[in-house]
């Protein structure tokens, strides 16, 4: 910190900080706050409300200047990262970061794709809401092949927090008893379309090791805690004022503030965490005002660090002491390393004949999965190539006007043709694990510092040639389940060439769980080693990658160290 900046100090000291709002903080808001402690959320974006500032929720395009596809040049020009990630558009572009403004540094060669949403709720509004439990294939993968340190939990000590997320948070799904894909406490299951029930018979069938199922998502099948079910508008993307699908915002956050302990302050970065040399604790945060610049100072008995895997990071590695000059708790070293994201866009997509008299209605947030059936442990998934595995996600549609950019004529003959209903497509993509590897990793710039004076953050990753081997088998292993389910002109992708890392928007590592202390930052239940009133639950503790979308998982992770951390308040050992 610079000694001419000016620092305002905040009379009162909190029970609990808690920095970010986003899926982590806003459970370790409402758990803290529920548990009796006066929390400070600190969010280092502006505010949002609920409901009110989902400002495109149901805007038809005809009532937007580039009819929902944004200004072009614009979105080139300020949301070039951005723009990658899926669907953004006109309609929802205002809760992603604006690139220029937000820089970071990495390898042209090795990019790097950091997918931000600087608001309260953070990620929470823009998340696919796609709820996989992890099982202990996950939990004991490190040990079992040797690849990062082995996770100091198992599925047993996660499934009761597991449980109560989900009751919640509300998760729709249909309970399969696969030993790779622990069953939760599931609201009713969005029903599958007929092409997809098909495409289901036809691949358990012929493959009796892998079964497909619905989407165990975050979206409501029917009311909850006053938010109401679905009601299938499938504008997700752009805020869901009824409160359908999990979020911050929809949820988490209006618990905390039921309580009265809550306080919240956007528009708040994070610069660091002050250590207090004398009592071996950390004692509070420095943050930069968003709008004004000024430094200030607030205080607090425990911290929660849930700004999300990278920037929580960036925080720790700038929290500089005597006894930490490498990151605060660092004494392993390892801090900032061990990144890793899930990659995906590789898959097959084929046409589904003699459903040409059906159809679908509503449009359902929601499509198939397919778990993994690769490495399980048995000598027939076994395979030799490569380590860990993969799932589908994907589903069945009918082709709508996008087709005819491929079909030949034009006038009258072309609108009419494209009035009716296109072929049923079958869609079938991957989403494979990465392996925790130590030249994955994260540091500060020593020259270049941001618009607020913090140290930029330079990303160095890349994937290996287990995950390069692995999606050789994704694309096959899809491609093969839809000839079986009888599919034609079966188109088989990998888009390795843009799909970089970052892309998933699950990056997590670089702060990771351990058992040891020489070999890991954080401990059992998301504690710091060196720094025992500081706790990690975002994406940045994991010690491995699994091939589940993990927000669930941090979820729960994150319930559990807010329960520790009272606990431990409340025996003075904090």
């Amino acid at each position: 910190m610079k000694k001419n900046v000016y620092v305002a100090r905040q009379p009162e000291v909190y029970d609990a900080i808690v920095v970010g709002s986003g899926i982590s903080g806003g459970w370790a808001a409402k758990e803290l706050c529920e548990l009796g402690l006066k929390t400070l959320v600190l969010e280092r974006g502006r505010p949002l409300e609920h409901g009110k500032d989902y400002i495109t929720e149901h805007l038809p395009p005809w009532q937007t200047p580039f009819r929902g596809q944004e200004d072009r040049k614009r979105m080139l020009e300020d949301h070039y990262i951005q723009l990658q990630a899926g669907p953004v558009n006109e309609y929802n572009i205002h809760f992603f970061i604006n690139d220029r403004e937000n820089p970071y540094v990495y390898d042209p060669d090795k990019p790097f794709l950091w997918i931000r949403g600087d608001q309260v709720g953070g990620r929470s509004i823009m998340w696919g809401r796609q709820s996989y439990r992890w099982s202990d294939l996950d939990f004991e993968a490190n040990a079992r092949d040797g690849f990062g340190v082995d996770w100091p939990i198992r599925y047993r000590d996660l499934a009761p927090w597991y449980d109560y997320v989900e009751r919640f948070a509300g998760i729709s799904g249909q309970a399969e008893g696969l030993p790779q894909l622990p069953d939760g406490q599931f609201l009713p299951p969005m029903p599958m379309n007929c092409v997809e029930l098909h495409v289901k018979e036809r691949i358990e069938r012929a493959f009796p090791g892998r079964k497909m199922t619905i989407g165990r998502a975050a979206v409501l099948t029917q009311p909850l805690n006053g938010r109401a079910a679905c009601h299938y508008c499938g504008i997700c993307e752009r805020g869901c004022s009824a409160g359908a699908y999990f979020s911050s915002l929809s949820a988490t956050l209006p618990a905390a503030r039921a309580t009265g302990n809550l306080t919240l302050r956007p528009n708040s970065i994070v610069h660091s965490v002050i250590y207090d040399e004398e009592r071996d604790r950390a004692v509070g945060v420095r943050v930069i005002d968003r709008e004004t610049k000024e430094m200030l100072e607030f205080y607090g008995r425990v911290i929660f660090l849930c700004a999300s895997t990278l920037a929580t990071t960036q925080i720790l590695l700038n929290s500089k002491s005597r006894r930490f000059p490498n990151g605060l708790g660092n004494s392993s070293g390892v801090l900032g390393h061990y990144l890793m994201d899930h990659h995906f866009v590789v898959g097959a997509t084929g046409e589904i004949p003699g459903f040409e008299d059906k159809y679908y209605y509503g449009n359902r947030p929601n499509g198939i999965y397919i778990p993994r059936f690769r490495n399980l442990g048995d000598k027939a998934s076994k395979r030799s190539d490569y380590l860990r595995g993969f799932g589908y996600q994907g589903g069945a549609y009918r082709a709508g006007w996008d087709r005819g950019i491929d079909m030949q004529g034009f006038g009258v003959s072309l609108k009419q043709a494209l009035r009716d209903p296109g072929p049923w497509i079958m869609g079938l993509g991957a989403w494979g694990e990465m392996l925790p590897r130590y030249e994955n990793y994260v540091e500060l710039d020593p020259e270049r510092t941001d618009a607020w004076g913090m140290p930029l953050l330079r990303i160095h990753c890349t994937w290996s040639e287990n995950e390069l081997a692995m999606r050789k088998d994704m694309a096959q292993s899809a491609a093969e389940m839809l000839e079986a389910a009888g599919a034609k002109n079966i188109q088989v992708y990998d888009a390795i060439e843009y799909a970089h890392p970052g892309l998933c928007i699950h990056e997590m590592g670089t702060a990771r769980m351990g058992r040891d202390p020489k070999t890991s930052v954080l401990n059992a239940y998301n504690q710091m080693h060196d720094v025992p009133n500081v706790f990690v639950t975002d994406g940045a503790c994991m010690a491995s990658s699994a091939c589940q979308n993990p927000s669930i998982t941090y979820m729960a992770l994150t319930a559990r160290a807010a329960h520790y951390a009272v606990e431990q308040l409340k025996k003075g050992n904090l």
